[in-house]
């Protein structure tokens, strides 16, 4: 006999396990947080306190001194999400948030930047019933992201690290590397001389 625990909707959207997304439910519930999206949205440039007000009612978590340039896009207003301090987003980061995605400290992400932990099966049946899964996404401290970057479903990207523009991430990234391509491949590490040169032959003249 089969004893083992029938987990729930919202049990199997963290757990990996597949689900259907149409679930009534849910959407009840992501409607919710999606209205608080839309006044985020809605703020005016002057009113920061006022975002960074709304932002901690939003996320899961969200530390100091973070700045997400509205429009800001996430499947369920960032109830999933987890931000550490210092984080930027600019214009139109989009995060599909239908599991936890962490962030670390001093964490930038460039125009139109995808973090997307929910994702379908290759089955055209199951996908027809609105099926889903889930695979939590975590950034380490100072990672930048450059613009139009995608980050899928379960990948983990390694402290100081920067990911190229255009980038689509489908593997784990190390720490302390420059990676960039389509798929994401790392081209080389962070060395002495990134400590001393900006860009190319320029120099770095401030503290």
């Amino acid at each position: 006999m089969n004893t083992e625990k029938k987990l729930s909707v919202k049990e199997r959207m963290h757990s990996q396990k597949l689900y259907y997304c149409n679930d009534e439910s849910l959407i009840t519930e992501q409607m919710e947080h999606l209205e608080l999206l839309y006044d985020f949205n809605a703020t005016r440039p002057g009113e920061q306190a006022k975002r960074s007000a709304m932002l901690k009612q939003m996320f899961s978590e969200i530390g100091e001194n973070c700045y997400i340039e509205p429009p800001l896009h996430a499947n369920w207003g960032g109830k999933n999400v987890h931000f550490g301090n210092g984080v930027y987003a600019n214009f139109n980061l989009t995060i599909v948030d239908d599991c936890d995605i962490f962030v670390g400290d001093n964490v930038l992400f460039g125009p139109n930047v995808t973090i997307s932990a929910g994702t379908h099966p290759i089955n055209p049946t199951l996908r027809r019933k609105q099926a889903q899964y889930n695979v939590s996404i975590q950034i380490g401290n100072n990672v930048w992201v450059g613009a139009h970057s995608v980050i899928l479903p379960g990948v983990h990207i390694g402290e100081n690290t920067v990911i190229g523009a255009g980038s689509v991430v489908t593997k784990n990234i190390p720490a302390n590397v420059v990676a960039v391509g389509n798929p994401c491949r790392v081209v080389r590490k962070i060395d002495d001389k990134d400590m001393k040169y900006y860009h190319r032959n320029l120099e770095i003249d401030i503290e």
